[in-house]
């Protein structure tokens, strides 16, 4: 088991499932800066390293993430006076880099939502590959309750999640909602004691990393979250035919049909960090402007 130290967040690698926990309980996992940033250096670290299979994001104690640290008051979304902004500039919403590096990720995300995810603390969650959720967690897009809008690229994940009736309704509202409801409306996947959440969390990451080739899941996921935004399926079909063809050939195909066929486990060769195939940028993401 390895580990590495944050301040805002835990993070660990066992038997080849990072789990990365949101750690400021005494604020209920508020979002900072700071977070962000480790954040985004967590799931650096998870795409690098070539033993992690599949990630778990999960908060300590009562909630998941309550959203934004509002020490700073009024200012707190103010960026002008805050960051001391030039006329016409605009400042990278924090929230939208985290969900943009997670949905860069080369790894697949689980979120295993424990307690309260408002506001950030709710649209991190959409770019998580699954969401599962404690019987215990509430869930909440209060922006305009705050009378900002929402963020974190949510504008563009939440719509393919949820779809367009029930992304307006939640957004519009601001109301808090149930883990059930989230259920009842595909925001979640399932629904556990609290004390069975993690378990079950750990038992679909398993499930990935013990069957699944990691180039295979990798490229997959890319495929998958890009395609979303297609104009035409002719341009997952390219995409598609290119991705089958390289793999086609690798040793993981080997791998994978003699396992079948001897019906063993396989042992798949190929890793994220060496055996990406040169056609697509897949770590990479559009300038900001």
């Amino acid at each position: 088991m390895t580990a590495s130290v944050f301040e805002t967040l835990r993070y660990a690698v066992d038997q080849q499932v990072a789990t990365i926990t949101l750690h400021r309980p005494e604020k209920l996992n508020a979002f900072t800066p700071q977070m962000a940033d480790e954040l985004i250096a967590a799931f650096d670290a998870t795409d690098a390293d070539d033993e992690v299979r599949a990630v778990v994001v999960t908060g300590t104690g009562r909630a998941f993430c309550a959203g934004a640290d509002l020490g700073s008051g009024g200012a707190t979304f103010d960026y002008k006076e805050r960051y001391s902004m030039q006329p016409g500039e605009v400042h990278r919403d924090g929230g939208g880099r985290v969900s943009l590096r997670i949905f860069r990720s080369l790894k697949p995300v689980i979120g295993a939502i424990n307690g309260a995810a408002v506001g950030i603390g709710l649209t991190m969650q959409l770019p998580m590959d699954v969401r599962l959720a404690s019987s215990e967690a509430k869930f909440g897009f209060v922006f305009a309750r705050r009378g900002i809008t929402p963020e974190a690229a949510s504008s563009w994940f939440l719509s393919r999640v949820v779809g367009i009736s029930s992304a307006l309704e939640w957004v519009a509202t601001g109301r808090i909602f149930s883990a059930q409801e989230a259920l009842e409306r595909g925001l979640v996947r399932s629904v556990h004691a609290p004390d069975q959440l993690l378990p079950a969390a750990y038992a679909l990451a398993r499930e990935i990393a013990d069957n699944a080739a990691p180039v295979s899941v990798a490229m997959a996921r890319q495929m998958i979250w890009r395609m979303a935004g297609a104009a035409h399926p002719m341009e997952a079909h390219r995409l598609d035919s290119r991705a089958i063809q390289s793999r086609g050939s690798s040793r993981d195909a080997k791998e994978g049909i003699a396992s079948f066929l001897e019906k063993r486990p396989a042992q798949f060769p190929d890793r994220v960090s060496a055996d990406l195939p040169d056609f697509m940028d897949w770590r990479g993401e559009p300038e900001f402007f």
